[in-house]
Parts: C-alpha cells; structure tokens; sequence
C-alpha cells in the first residue's frame, strides 16, 4: 500500500512541471470568463436595454400564471386536431384495403382448397378479422400523434407542463413530481407507475401510483380519437369535424387531470394523510426540433411497440371471440348469453352488454377494445353470413364503415360519450397492475389501485346516462 502512495507522489511531482507555471492563472482565467459570461445573461445594468434570451422569453409564456394553461390546451387541441385530420384517408384506404380486398380474397382462397369452415373461421374470421381491424383503425393515427408528442417532449414543452401543475399538486396534497409521473402515464401507465420512483415520500408515491391511471395511455388514444370522430364530429359541418373531436378528445384527456387532482386531494386527506414534500424542478433549454431522429423514434419507439403488442394480443382475441361467437349452449351462443346478462347493466350505464364483455376481454391490453367491440357488435346486429348450421362466421359486408356498425348495433350519442368516459376511468391493464404490485409489493394497494376506477367509471357512467336521460325526456 505505502509503494502505491509513493508512486502517485511521484507521478503528481513529474505532472508539475509539465503542466507549466501558468496553470493556477489558466484555471482562474477560466472561472472568471464563465462568470462573467453567466453575469451578462442574467444581470440587467443601469441605463442597458436587457439582453434577448430566447429561452426566458418562450417561457414567459409558456410558464405564465394567465398564458400558461391556455397555451397548453390549444397546443393539446392542434395535435389532436392534425391528428384526426390527417388519420381519416389512412384509415379509410387500409380499412379498404385489409377488411373490403382482401378478407375477401382469402374466404375465397381458404372455399378454393377446401378449408374446414371451423378453421377458416378461427384464422381468417377471428384472427385476421381482429388483426386487421387493429392495424387500420390504431396505425393511422399513432403514425401522426406518436410523433408529434415526441417533438413536443424533445422540444423541451414536456417539463414547463410540469411546472404549472406543480402549484396544483401541492394544494392537492400530492408531490410535485408526480406531474412528471402523470406526463409520463400519457404514453404508458406502466412506465408512469415506474417513474414514480422519482417521488421519495412512500405516502405521495402511492397517491401518484394510484392516480396514475387516469392520464390516457398508447392504448386509450385510438379509443378516444375514433369514437370522438365518428360520434361528434360526424355531427357537425366537415369543416369544424377535426377541430370539434380535437377539442372532444382534450377535454377528456384534461378531465383525466381534474380526476387525478380530486383523488389525490380525496386520498391526502382520508387513508394517505401527511405533509407535502417539496421539490426543485430545473427546467431544461428548448432545443431545436430533430425531425428525422423524432420520426425514427417515435415510429420504432412507440407506434410499432404499441401496434405489435395490440396485434399480439388481437390474434388470440379474434380467435377466442370467433370461438365464444359459434360455439353454442342451448341453441345460442356463449358470446350472446354473456352479452345478453350483461345488457341490462350495460344500458344502465349508457353502455351495453358488448362494450363491457370488451372491456373483459381487453384487460391484458386496452389497444384490442375497439376491434373486439366491432366484432362482437357484428355479431349481435345480424350483419353475419350463415355457417353450415354449426353457429356464425363473421363475414362484413364490403363498404361497411365503423360509425355503420355501431348504429346497427344500438349505439347513440350517449353510447359514444360513455364509452369515452369508461375509457378514462376504467381499470389499468393487466401490465400496469403487475407493475402497480411489483412497485408497492402489496396486494391491498394493488387492489385499491385496480378496482377504484372501476368503481368510479360505472359512478361516473350512470350519473351522465340518467341525467342525459332525464334532459332528453324534457
């Protein structure tokens, strides 16, 4: 050990004089050309005009206590808007393509090699069927608002959201922190759980934990878009279509917040009780936007991921949809009975029997609720071909287009808006509640985690279908 320490001695004297006799002076030189050029970007002279600083002048702005909250939800409601704009070709031409061209040709092609009608309707009327309808109603759109949000994000604009909730969370009994937390459940709640860590009080991370389902995940987007589209847009001229579901859609996603805001105010003061931490958020610069690299990742990152998780869990749904739809129990089938029981409850909620046996279906992952509830509507409306006397092969019809199918089916406006509501406030998927028990190692918080927006959404649900109905009855 004493040889180690002479040779470092020894190093350290060689070093000296290499180094020159102007080291000390070079080293000061530096300090003090950093602090003065620190100085005049934050110190302001008598009789100077103050210097131009792009970055404190964007965020005067977009951190104002009067601009700040306006200025994110018209940036909210512009990618929304381009993103329903810009989907609506897209989803119309693979919609065409996939479920109009070529389920078609492979029906034929499966008649041609005489193909049992059992197989052929487990591979190309369940598997395919739920494949296809995933990637032509989820690709277009993920294809546009993926990328957008990441710009947003690489921009900078992600963290300044962050700071104007901060005061709100505080006042809501939460940690600051969990802003970013929230931020990140946007793209996946799983990975907002996680990034909870963030939070070192046990108390406000639960409370971030637990509220974390209530920011719209990658799955819950498609959702939102679609049925914010094609129920109220539709109703109004083309021209105010987009700006109208864009303003839908940020509106739910910002009564997400207002939810978060409530449960952790309901949760600080009831079974999570304590005092607020608090925290230094240091703002990064605004960074000039990398369309390329934002494109590539966005797309490999998030649009694929999310599409490849949506189509392997749409594959053994379309299957065991077809199979519940044709195998039959006292002449009607298993789909049907479990549609059938749970109607009554559906419609009370402004639902119906479909969406929750959807819902059912589409816990290991939310991406699959819309082809799931297509198939199933497809089924209960009639708007099937015959199978030799052994139950129902789906067979849609050439040209029929979603909104089509949700009205033959029953649906209304107030179908439309409550599905939207349950989106927000339903339970995590099975990956989020995994993390949920991973993260606090508890069942009861798992629980708590899990079944609070259930029972919130069927609140929520049956208060807007009977004061819905009692207006429209005046």
């Amino acid at each position: 050990m004493k040889e180690n320490y002479e040779k470092i001695l020894q190093s350290a004297r060689e070093l000296r004089w290499d180094i020159g006799g102007d080291f000390h002076e070079k080293i000061m030189e530096a300090l003090y050309t950093d602090a003065s050029r620190i100085a005049d970007r934050a110190v302001t002279y008598p009789d100077e005009k103050p210097r131009f600083d792009l970055d404190r002048t964007i965020d005067r702005l977009v951190t104002s206590r009067i601009w700040g909250f306006p200025l994110m939800i018209l940036m909210l409601t512009l990618v929304f808007w381009l993103t329903i704009s810009g989907a609506n070709a897209p989803s119309r031409l693979l919609y065409s393509l996939l479920i109009d061209t070529v389920h078609p040709l492979l029906k034929t092609a499966a008649a041609s090699i005489g193909l049992p009608w059992w197989l052929d309707g487990v591979l190309i009327d369940g598997a395919y069927l739920a494949t296809a309808w995933v990637v032509s109603v989820m690709l277009p759109p993920m294809a546009i608002f993926f990328p957008l949000f990441t710009l947003l994000e690489d921009f900078g604009y992600l963290p300044r959201v962050a700071f104007n909730l901060d005061h709100i969370f505080r006042k809501a009994g939460a940690h600051g922190k969990q802003a970013l937390s929230m931020t990140m459940g946007f793209g996946c709640n799983a990975a907002g759980v996680i990034s909870t860590r963030i939070i070192d009080s046990p108390r406000e991370r639960l409370i971030a934990i637990i509220t974390n389902n209530f920011s719209l995940c990658n799955g819950r987007w498609p959702t939102q878009i679609l049925i914010a589209s094609i129920f109220i847009g539709s109703m109004m001229p083309a021209y105010l279509g987009g700006v109208i579901s864009a303003i839908t859609v940020v509106g739910i996603a910002l009564l997400g917040v207002l939810l978060t805001f409530l449960v952790s105010w309901a949760l600080s003061r009831t079974i999570l009780k304590g005092e607020v931490s608090t925290f230094n958020l240091e703002l990064p610069p605004y960074r000039p936007p990398r369309i390329l690299q934002t494109l590539y990742t966005s797309m490999i990152d998030r649009t694929l991921i999310v599409l490849w998780r949506a189509v392997v869990f749409a594959l053994p749904a379309g299957v065991a949809i077809w199979l519940s739809s044709n195998v039959l129990v006292g002449g009607v089938s298993i789909a049907e009975h479990l549609i059938n029981f749970l109607n009554p409850f559906g419609l009370l909620l402004g639902l119906n029997g479909v969406i929750l046996v959807a819902y059912i279906v589409a816990i290991p992952a939310n991406e699959i609720v819309i082809p799931t509830i297509l198939m199933l509507t497809v089924l209960m409306s009639g708007v099937t071909g015959a199978g030799d006397g052994a139950g129902v092969i789906f067979e849609l019809e050439s040209g029929l287009e979603t909104l089509d199918i949700l009205t033959a089916g029953g649906w209304t406006l107030l179908t439309g808006v409550n599905l939207m509501l349950f989106s927000l406030i339903h339970n995590p998927c099975s990956t989020t509640i995994y993390t949920i028990y991973k993260e606090t190692g508890s069942l009861k918080w798992t629980a708590i985690a899990t079944f609070l927006p259930v029972v919130m959404g069927i609140v929520v649900t049956f208060f807007t279908a009977q004061i819905w109905r009692l207006v429209a009855g005046w």
